[in-house]
């Protein structure tokens, strides 16, 4: 609970982020950092899911490794895209402070 709060209060903080007269450059900033943040860490932690539930599967059949290396790998790609277009997403939100 503590974890939530800090993170409510940080970002009813927002505001303060911003420049007298100077735009949106506090704000997308903020967004920026978020974007990059938030996809590294869901990103990691669905990899690590599908790493470990491949594992366990490994582990209770082996002979089903020809079948679930593929679709693991597909996972594992389609994660690390979505995770990549967030950084292309925010590095056009940084082109836009300059």
């Amino acid at each position: 609970m503590r974890k939530f709060t800090l993170a409510f209060i940080a970002l009813l903080a927002t505001p303060a982020f911003a420049q007298m007269g100077g735009g949106d450059q506090g704000n997308i900033a903020l967004a920026t950092a978020l974007a990059i943040g938030i996809a590294a860490i869901g990103g990691t932690l669905a990899q690590g899911k599908i790493g470990s539930a491949a594992m366990d599967g490994l582990a209770r059949n082996p002979q089903a490794s020809n079948n679930m290396f593929v679709p693991m790998i597909l996972g594992l790609v389609f994660i690390e895209s979505l995770v990549i277009f967030s950084l292309v997403i925010a590095f056009l939100l940084l082109g836009k402070l300059g």
